[in-house]
């Protein structure tokens, strides 16, 4: 095997330790250090070749936060525009919503009140089970510069919203303090160095959840751009509050509502995601879950180790609360160890397991009827001659007290929930070497899992992710009948071909169906759609100027079917809209949302670029809003259907070479 470091440096080559200014993730948003690969060998037209594979890396989210607030001296490129041939013309109304009401919604409503024509994007939603007319939501938000987490909520079933920026403002920094206390004997540190005693600068990763009684939560990933400084906050709105209103997370020496926190060069935390014990009768009602991914260096890292902070692993973390989010307990590494399932543990981390699944990334957690655990994620420790990744899961049983310090999250060995086809995905160089991207929006995109959020009354759960087995960005779904214990593939979900389908989110109907195999589970997945490029199923990486890359229309659409009978019938429920510009180019968040109320009713949520900027010298021509629609839930068997973007784009899907494999 080759000799390779964290960023793809070789071993050998000289790099500079950051300075303190320069954390690990500033120096990836400057593109100076870049995703590991390791080698894998495969068999191409009949001899051995080497093919790199990467493995996962910071989300995009929290990167194109730190990038968009560095200086333009130290950025290692200009920020680049866009094309707007496409740029959509049509009639609407108002949005009919609190605050502001010149934005264009053409339908749908718009869920961000934010009138400042700065991004939100990344967005999660949820519904509140004892009054499904509450809702609750976030997204990633830069109104205010750096970019936070905001904060979303409806009384009126989806029709009207309000939105806040969450209050973490005051939380200090400070890691000596987040360890075992007389007040509180879980230890949410993981190296435990001297705070920075400064108020964190930017946040990133909304996550929304609500419990059998009501309490809505939210979570966010919070870091410093110029330190090392990082931490996972998981707050609380009370019942009566209805979303409206969450606690503050106060200052050291106060561990309330923080999950971890670090100030270290070798520790990042990313990807924060949360569920909540819905089910009145469950042994754990009311228990709330986070599961993320930390990221390790070191200078004892690399292959071989230089003594240079490089790539370590980058296993998935759970803590869990059983008072509320008022503690948290002592993270815990939950990926695991499989034997014949994954490899390479010890490639870059000579003190690791060879069979540990600790290249991970995109984690997503269900709690179920029964009171147990079932959490996702995308890994990268497949075999020697696999270029491909995986989807596992690990299925866990919590016991214990947060308050007391004795809670565990008790997760078994990793399953697997189903393959990640990377082969021969396209990629765009954003200045960080190349990454998974859909060319013809020009945004970066990748495979990390959705499962059931909501509703799992008869302990059947469903996965959805993006991979490329069809030669184009198709959705894949997963069915397990058993919570998460095995699980079997069911199929490309979405129906038509041609276009580029990614960022999935998936929900079951609270008045489910199905029982046994779960044939006849209703079941829902909503996601993107952009039209393809040329020559995009050849691979390679595109570049803005190459024909059609960031000059082609995206809408969203949300698909409903029964069980793994697949694929599902959908409805476009956004208009078309062009690609981010200007200094929002490359980015439309990390993933979207999806939560089923009342019977059937969905409520899918995404952002996209519908209204156009009158004042330019914001930087953009196209604003990036969130916006939800309510409607039936689509039940069907899917058979095609092209919608906004589609009908232009009838002959690429003619003429493609993916074929559907049914």
């Amino acid at each position: 095997m080759g000799s390779l470091l964290f960023g793809g440096i070789a071993a050998g080559s000289k790099r500079v330790r950051p300075v303190v200014h320069k954390s690990v993730l500033v120096q990836a948003a400057l593109g100076k250090v870049r995703a590991a690969t390791i080698p894998v060998h495969v068999q191409r037209n009949g001899r051995a070749v080497t093919v790199q594979r990467r493995l996962p890396f910071f989300s995009a989210g929290m990167l194109q936060s730190i990038y968009g607030n560095i200086e333009p001296g130290e950025k290692a490129d200009e920020e680049l525009g866009v094309d707007q041939a496409h740029q959509i013309h049509g009639h609407g109304t108002p949005a009919r919503t609190l605050g502001c009401g010149n934005r264009q919604s053409r339908g749908n409503v718009r869920v961000n009140q934010d009138c400042t024509y700065r991004r939100q994007a990344e967005v999660d939603i949820t519904y509140d089970p004892t009054d499904p007319n509450n809702l609750v939501a976030g997204q990633n938000d830069s109104r205010v510069g750096f970019n936070q987490c905001g904060i979303d909520w409806s009384t009126k079933n989806g029709s009207q919203w309000g939105d806040m920026l969450p209050p973490f403002r005051q939380r200090l920094n400070d890691p000596e303090d987040m360890g075992p206390s007389a007040d509180n004997p879980n230890d949410n540190s993981i190296g435990h160095d001297p705070g920075t005693f400064h108020t964190y600068d930017a946040a990133s990763d909304p996550a929304n959840a609500v419990d059998a009684f009501g309490n809505s939560y939210f979570s966010c990933v919070i870091f410093d751009v110029a330190d090392f400084a990082a931490g996972i906050f998981v707050t609380q709105s009370p019942r009566q509050a209805q979303g409206s209103f969450y606690y503050n997370v106060p200052s050291p020496p106060s561990k309330l509502f923080m999950a971890v926190e670090d100030n270290n060069i070798e520790i990042e935390h990313d990807k924060n995601m949360i569920s909540a014990d819905r089910y009145r009768q469950s042994p754990n009602a009311g228990n709330v879950y986070l599961t993320w991914t930390v990221f390790r260096f070191s200078p004892n890292c690399g292959h071989p180790p230089t003594g240079d902070e490089n790539f370590c692993s980058s296993p998935i973390f759970g803590s869990m609360s059983t008072d509320g989010g008022q503690s948290w307990s002592t993270p815990e590494e939950i990926s695991g160890t499989a034997p014949g399932l994954c490899f390479f543990g010890d490639f870059f981390d000579p003190g690791r397991n060879p069979s540990d699944c600790d290249f991970d990334q995109g984690s997503y957690s269900v709690a179920l009827p029964n009171g147990d655990l079932q959490v996702i994620y995308n890994n990268g420790n497949t075999a020697p001659n696999n270029p491909n990744a995986q989807q596992l899961g690990v299925h866990c049983r919590p016991t214990g007290s947060s308050t007391n310090g004795t809670a565990h999250l008790n997760c078994a060995t990793p399953t697997k929930v189903g393959d990640d086809i990377v082969t021969g995905e396209p990629a765009c160089d954003f200045g960080r070497g190349p990454e998974e991207c859909i060319p013809g929006a020009y945004i970066r995109t990748n495979d990390f899992p959705r499962i059931t959020k909501d509703n799992t009354q008869n302990n059947h759960v469903y996965a959805v992710w993006q991979d490329y087995r069809n030669g184009e960005f198709d959705i894949q779904l997963s069915q397990s009948t058993d919570g998460g214990l095995t699980w079997h593939e069911a199929g490309t979900v979405n129906p038509d071909d041609g276009l580029d389908h990614y960022m999935p989110a998936t929900d079951q109907s609270p008045q489910n169906g199905g029982h046994g195999h779960g044939h006849d589970d209703r079941n829902g997945a909503s996601y993107y759609r952009t039209a393809r490029v040329p020559g995009e199923d050849e691979g390679g990486v595109f570049e803005l100027g190459d024909p059609g890359v960031g000059e082609e229309n995206s809408d969203y659409v949300v698909a409903g079917g029964r069980g793994d009978d697949t694929p599902y019938d959908f409805r476009v429920v956004s208009p078309a809209f062009p690609p981010p510009d200007g200094n929002q180019t490359g980015f439309n968040g990390d993933y979207s949302g999806l939560t089923v109320n009342r019977g059937d009713l969905a409520h899918p949520i995404w952002s996209d670029t519908r209204n156009v900027n009158p004042f330019p010298l914001n930087g953009v021509t196209h604003d990036e809003d969130v916006f939800t629609d309510s409607g039936g839930l689509p039940d069907g068997h899917g058979h095609g259907g092209h919608g906004h973007i589609g009908k232009a784009n009838h002959q690429k899907a003619k003429h493609s070479k993916a074929r559907r494999r049914r």
